[in-house]
Parts: C-alpha cells; structure tokens; sequence
C-alpha cells in the first residue's frame, strides 16, 4: 500500500526541520545574540542642557567641545540632542537632585548602556554588535568610549590610544607584541583595528573578513596570493596553521621553528636518515659506501668516483636536510615549480624511470 503526504503534513514536516536548525544552532553556540534592553525613566520628562548645567558646569563646558557636544539638529533626524539623550529625561532629577532618577552610565548593565549608544550608532559595523564576542561577554560601549573627554579628546572618544585599550583586557597579546618576532605594532605602524572589527564580524576572532583569515593577511601580504601551480594546502586554507599573527618567538611569525614546524605534517625527509661516507678523500658523501675503487653499488666505478673530502662525517646529510626545510624549499606559500621533479640515475646508469628506479620521492 502506498502511503501520500498532504500538502498540509509536507508544510508541517519542513516547519518541524527548520525548528530543529534554530535549535541546534543555539544548542551548540552556533547562533547566539545579546538581548539588548533600553532602560527607561518612568514619569520623567525632558528638561534640556540648561538645568543640566546649572549642577554640571565642569562637565558641560568640556563636553560642548567634543563631537556628541556640537551635534546640529538635522544630524540627531528630529531626536533628542545634549544631556537627556543619553542620560535620559531628567525632570525629576532636577527637580529631587536623587541619582537614581537618570541614568548613570556608572551603574547601568552592559545591555543596558550599549542599547543607549546604538539607539543612535546602529549603522555599518555596528549593526553586528549584538553577536559581537565583546557584547557576549558583557563588554559595554562605556567600557572603551568616554563621552565627557577632557581638554585633549582621543580620536574616537577612546578612553586611551590604541593599542594601550586592547592590552587593558587582552595581556596575553601585549607579550606577544613584545616577542622577536611581530607585527609593528609598537613602531606604530599599525594597531589592533587593523585586522579586528572590535564592534562586530561574523568572522573568526572579530578579524575584518567574512571569509578565511587569508583574504585579510593578503591585504598586506599580496604576494603570497598566488595563484600558483603548486600550492601548499596549509597556506590555502588558513595562514594561522603556521603563523601566529600576535607575536612569536620563532622568525617570520612561524610559530614554531623550523624543521620542527614542517615536521608536524610532512615525515622526514629522507636524505636527513642517511649516513655520510668517511671522511677520507677520494670518497663519496651520497651514501655510506665508498664508490672511488668499488662496485659495491654495481655501478661504473670510472664514471661515478668522486674526489670528495666530507668534513662532517657520518652527519653530513642530517645537518644539511635537517636544519632548515627552506633552504631548499624556498616558496613554501606555493610555487610555478614542483619541490621534487628530477628522477635518479637508474641501474644502468641512464636517467629516467625504469624499473627499479629510485626516485627523489619515496
């Protein structure tokens, strides 16, 4: 018997699977978003700068200097300007002199204060910040921005330059700028919001990209771009697989030194596990046997001695394939050229491919 679904039960069966998305997103973290609540003064009414300053003349006369001072009535579309756009309605404040009637940034939630501040800052980025990992984290808008600025506002209404801001709450990468190897910047050459969208990013780590990490380091680092014949599959995917970008020890930002890097994925090469002839001259240092005079190898001793004196000895090939991997593979981010290409001489001493040849890869 054949059983048919109703276009009532198909509706229901695909309503039931979308519910089922929503709720493993947020089971797992997938979707997560702060709820934002503005908070209100009940029975308050608007009262204007001027009963403001009559109590709060040290903060008004700074604060009609700074950019949220000078505001011009078509920029606030018919909103509130001054004290009481922020603060709220004082009416009763004035007119009691009790704090807890306005708003005190002081002693206002988080929610409660970043709703203030996008009731007007709701544009561009800002638009994100209730998904933002500083918002989930209850990072409020006051704890970076000062509105009442001093005599020598900071560009943005920061409470501090950057990247002193950041370090505040992010040590951990203030020593890491600090290590021999980092971005500049200390010199000043660029700072945290270079790579960071700190008011919110759908991507990783709040960096300006929607995409891989890659497309915001190529905005600098555009040779590394390719596109190239040979590409490195790490460097493809994500340059942090072998790069800290916050600082490291190791050169070029790597984030661990090389070959011990490079090792992590690739087995090691296997001209570091042979042995190095004596070191007596007249021989060779491709293997362990002693071409110069032998046949050991079955090939021809005339064509194939080498005079070679090896001061290294027996650790000849370790300490030149086992040092530093770009030495020979200069272009790690990728290449027009294969790393390992030529075959070895055969057998019967012809180069190519024939059976029982050995080439350069295993």
């Amino acid at each position: 018997m054949r059983h048919t679904l109703s276009g009532t039960k198909v509706v229901q069966l695909l309503l039931l699977c979308v519910l089922m998305a929503v709720v493993g997103a947020c089971a797992t973290g997938a979707v997560r978003e702060r709820m934002l609540t503005l908070p209100t003064i009940d029975g308050a009414s608007n009262v204007g700068n001027a009963s403001c300053a009559a109590c709060h003349e040290e903060i008004m006369a700074p604060f009609a200097k700074t950019v949220h001072g000078r505001l011009a009535d078509f920029e606030v579309m018919g909103g509130e300007k001054g004290c009481e756009s922020c603060h709220g309605p004082g009416s009763l404040h004035a007119a009691e002199g009790d704090a807890a009637k306005i708003h005190s940034f002081g002693k206002l939630a988080p929610d409660q204060a970043s709703a203030i501040c996008l009731k007007c800052h709701s544009a561009d980025s800002l638009m994100e910040w209730h998904g933002n990992e500083h918002a989930l984290n209850d990072v409020a808008c006051t704890d970076c921005h000062k509105i009442h600025q001093g005599a020598k506002p900071v560009k943005k209404s920061l409470k501090m330059s950057e990247p002193d801001l950041c370090y505040s709450c992010h040590q951990e990468y203030q020593a890491k700028a600090n290590f021999p190897s980092h971005h500049p910047i200390k010199e000043g050459k660029m700072v945290c919001s270079s790579c960071h969208a700190v008011h919110g990013s759908t991507g990783k780590g709040l960096l300006k990209t929607d995409e891989r990490p890659n497309d915001l380091c190529y905005n600098c680092h555009a040779r590394h771009q390719g596109p190239f014949v040979f590409e490195h599959s790490p460097v493809q995917e994500d340059c942090s697989i072998c790069h800290d970008p916050h600082g490291t020890v190791a050169n070029n930002l790597l984030k661990q030194s090389e070959p011990f890097l490079c090792l992590q994925c690739h087995e090691s090469h296997f001209h570091a596990t042979r042995t190095g002839s004596s070191t007596n001259p007249g021989t060779t240092a491709f293997d362990g046997t002693a071409l110069n005079g032998a046949t050991a190898t079955g090939l021809p001793t005339a064509s194939n001695s080498v005079g070679y004196t090896n001061t290294h000895g027996t650790d000849a090939w370790a300490q030149a394939f086992g040092t530093k991997c770009t030495v020979c593979h200069t272009k790690v981010h990728g290449s027009d050229l294969p790393s390992q290409t030529a075959p070895s001489v055969s057998t019967d001493g012809t180069r190519g491919w024939p059976d029982g040849a050995k080439g350069l890869t295993r």
